[in-house]
Order: structure tokens, then sequence, then C-alpha cells
């Protein structure tokens, strides 16, 4: 009975051990990875640093030939580290993204080229204004052909004088243990569409890529097309998170919003005529939806209607938003929501201009926000400035 008894003791202790060992392996391994690990035949893996991992993992998933980004963290001697750790220097690591790709699409030059293009390669001190050694640009190698690689175009780039007589401060180091972020940091220009787009045009990240590579002049460095014309599958993608647009909860948008907005958009309220923001705005620009940023109606269809409210002969396109039958009067309207935020934008009034079929786009400034022409471009809404050009 007591050796049975000793026998059952070992039993579970050898057991206890096996499990306490799985388990110390799968923390010392499974935040972890390096190398080419996840990625598949045909595929490579290349790492790099670009100041806020959500810009630069969203940047290289419009590149065509990219399979999939990863954010998270490479550079330093922690192990598993936070971002709390990373984001307040804590640690050596910068915020890093793995770049899964398909070298038969797109070469390791043009990934490099493309960090380059999407950062401010010339700060030593950080990213726009995220500060510190932890948002510094870098490029991980993980061979001496990488390096090479990587060395080359910088001197390509410093030869043609893009920042002027700023030097590129950009580093070239061996690719150390990548820590995958959290999950909330994944992807995050999709899941949080609204966060995102706000952060990315306030930081003055687009501006300053604007301002430095121009429109073209530099196409000859890259090998297969200029990165910062993706394809258009990935124009596609990109679109502003409109068709990945995952609406805040309500909770998020009682924040987001002024109380006037929620109520208008959430509500289908209706604000005060000759009291609201956009009424007699006669700037050129685009219209857009104030939660998702989807493009609704051109200042180029814009009429003075005497109502008060902003008026619109047409949106800009149909497909941006939606009709509904709206019977709360006695006398049927048709509601206009748009169409991925699905926010109460106004409606229909059949009392426009006899050349317009009587059809008036009736809408609430605070259901918009305005994106003046000279700064189109820098929102991302260049693609549409040929409104303005066909006016």
């Amino acid at each position: 009975m007591i050796k049975l008894f000793s026998l059952v003791i070992i039993l579970l202790i050898a057991i206890g051990a096996l499990i306490w060992g799985y388990g110390w392996y799968r923390g010392k391994t499974a935040p972890s990875e390096l190398g080419t690990q996840g990625a598949r035949a045909g595929e490579a893996v290349a790492y790099f640093a670009g100041g806020c991992f959500w810009c630069v993992e969203s940047d290289y998933e419009k590149l065509e030939g990219v399979r999939e980004t990863i954010s998270g963290y490479m550079g330093g001697e922690t192990k598993n580290p936070s971002y709390n750790q990373v984001a307040s220097g804590d640690t050596a690591h910068r915020e890093t993204v793995k770049v899964v790709y398909d070298p038969s699409h797109v070469s390791y030059r043009d990934l490099v080229l493309h960090l380059l293009m999407h950062s401010d390669p010339t700060d030593e001190d950080g990213s726009f204004y995220d500060r510190g050694h932890q948002y510094t640009s870098a490029v991980y190698y993980q061979t001496d052909e990488e390096r090479q690689i990587a060395e080359d175009v910088i001197k390509d780039v410093e030869a043609q004088n893009v920042f002027g007589k700023k030097t590129i401060a950009t580093k070239v180091e061996p690719a150390g243990e990548f820590w995958v972020a959290e999950d909330y940091h994944q992807d995050y220009y999709k899941e949080n569409p609204v966060q995102y787009s706000y952060y990315r045009a306030g930081s003055g990240r687009d501006a300053f890529i604007e301002s430095a590579w121009g429109d073209g002049q530099y196409d000859e460095l890259f090998e297969g097309g200029d990165p910062k014309s993706p394809s258009a599958e990935a124009r596609e993608k990109e679109a502003r998170g409109w068709k990945n647009f995952k609406k805040p909860t309500d909770a998020q948008l009682s924040t987001l919003l002024t109380p006037l907005q929620y109520k208008v958009t959430q509500e289908e309220g209706t604000e005060r005529p000759f009291k609201n923001e956009y009424w007699d705005n006669h700037d050129e620009g685009i219209y857009v939806d104030i939660i998702s940023g989807e493009p609704l109606f051109s200042s180029t269809e814009k009429f003075d209607s005497g109502t008060g409210w902003p008026s619109f002969l047409k949106p800009i396109d149909e497909n941006f938003v939606t009709e509904h039958q709206d019977y709360k009067l006695i006398i049927p309207r048709t509601e206009i929501r748009s169409r991925y935020a699905d926010s109460h934008l106004g409606h229909i009034i059949l009392d426009g201009p006899k050349e317009n079929d009587r059809v008036r786009y009736c809408m609430n400034s605070a259901a918009l926000r305005f994106v003046p022409k000279e700064k189109m471009a820098e929102e991302g809404y260049g693609d549409f400035l040929y409104l303005s050009e066909e006016a």
C-alpha cells in the first residue's frame, strides 16, 4: 500500500513537472516570433519600425505583394514587454511591424523604400508627435544581403536630396526577438477607423509625406513601381476604413460627438436653421460623414436654398448614401443616411431648382465635417479633387 502511494505521489510530481515545463516553454516562446516563422511557402518576412505601429501596419497593408502585417516590439532585451513598458521608454524596444510578403510581387528593396516614404526617417528623437527612442525608425535585417540592400537604399534616397539638407537617421540593425503586441493594437486602423483617422490627420504624418515626396519625381528609385501608388485593389482596401468600418459603440459615440452631433446622427434630430456651421459656407472642398469620414457632398453641388441649412443638388456618389421613407410628418419624406456609418444626415426636399427636378438634399451641418480643397490630399481625399476641376 505504501509502495502504491509512493508511486502515485511520484507520478503526480512528474505530471506537475511536465505541466510546469510546458507553461514555462509557452511563456518563453509563445509571445515572440523570429525569422521566417509564420510565413507560408513562397513568402518571406521583414521587420520595420517607423513610429506609431498603427500607421506602419496600415501603410504596408496597402502595398501590393504584402500578405500580412503584425504589430509588435523589437530591439530590447526585456522579455515579453507590454505596450505600457515600451511606450513609456522603460525598455529599448521600438514599436515594430512584422511584414509577411511575396517576393515575386514586391522586393525587399521596395519594402525598405516604403518605410522611408511613409515615415519621417530624418527624426532622431521620435516620429511626429510620438517622442522617444521607441518611436524612432529602423530596418531590422536578418541577412547580410538585407543589411546591404537597406544601406544602399538609404544612400540612394539621400543622393536624391528628398529631405533637403536633413540626413536619414533610420537605423539598420540586426533583427532580434519579435514580441507580438496586444490584440487591441492589431489592425487598429480597421477596428477603430474614427480614432485612427483623427490620430493620423492630427499627427501631420500624411502632410509630411506629401511635402517630401511630391508627385512622383522619385519614381526611378523603385523597382516595382512607386509604392505610394498602390493597385486599385489596394486603394479599395484602404478606402479610409469605409468598407471595413466598424461603428463605435453608443458609449463611444457619446464621447466622440458633441450633444448636437449625437442627437442629429443617432436620434434623427434636426439642427436650427441659420444657426449651424455650414449653411453659409462657400469654400471649395468636400463634406464627409462626421463619424466615418466617408465622402458625401461636394461644394460644387452646394447652393443657397434660402432655408438656413446646407443644401446640395446631389451627393458625390449615390453609393455612399442610402434612402429611407420617413413618415414622421404628415407628408412622407425621403430620409438620407450615410451608408457605412448609418448616420442620419437629413432629407430630400422637393423644393429645389427646376432644372434639378426640384430635388434638394437638405442636410444637417452637425452630421458633416468640411474638408477644404487645400487639405483634401493631405487627409486622403485626393481622388476627389477632380470635382473642383470639373466645376
